[in-house]
């Protein structure tokens, strides 16, 4: 007689670990800035939609959407003006999910990425992430040009006047020194995280 191997004693296989969007998660909620642009199409519709994506992503609540600002290009090809805004959100993701996120929005508004500074739909920036500072190829932080950009500076200083760049300095103070020269307050046009 040969002895039968009850299957319930056997050591199960193992599973391959695999890494979770919920195991990426943080355990506390974050502040985030992030900052939206778009010079193709109808900007404005383009930002308020980005926007609402944001806004209905799991783990994300939109606390400030700053005014709009148009804005001349900066580097790259002659291209049209853009409409530049900030945002302020409080998240459980981590930075690489925020950043997958906002990729993945770009994408939903057609973003095509044919030249390095060149006209896009939109562009969505992770700028600043609550006590994250790393110099990493995929995500910097805080953003490493955003101490020079007033399209960033003016909108974020309107949300937050107290803010600060980690290694730079108060918002207010880098928005002093690098002027608005380019950069024009639209009172006329409203966005909103109330829709």
């Amino acid at each position: 007689m040969t002895d039968a191997v009850d299957a319930s004693s056997r050591e199960p296989a193992e599973e391959p670990a695999v890494e979770t969007t919920a195991q990426r998660a943080l355990l506390t909620w974050s502040r985030v800035v992030l900052a939206l642009g778009s010079n193709l199409g109808n900007r404005l519709e383009t930002l308020q939609g980005a926007i609402d994506e944001i806004a209905d992503t799991p783990g994300v609540s939109l606390t400030r959407v700053s005014p709009v600002y148009e804005t001349a290009p900066v580097g790259g090809p002659e291209q049209g003006t853009y409409f530049n805004a900030v945002v302020e959100l409080r998240t459980l993701l981590t930075p690489d999910l925020v950043l997958e996120r906002g990729n993945s929005v770009e994408e939903a508004f057609q973003r095509v990425r044919v030249e390095r500074w060149g006209p896009r739909t939109l562009d969505v920036d992770v700028i600043w992430f609550e006590n994250v500072v790393q110099d990493d190829p995929r995500l910097t932080l805080p953003h490493p040009r955003a101490h020079e950009r007033s399209f960033v500076l003016a909108p974020w200083h309107d949300i937050d006047p107290e803010a600060e760049v980690p290694g730079h300095g108060r918002v207010a103070d880098l928005l002093a020194q690098v002027g608005l020269e380019g950069v024009h307050r639209r009172d006329d046009l409203e966005l909103t995280a109330d829709r």
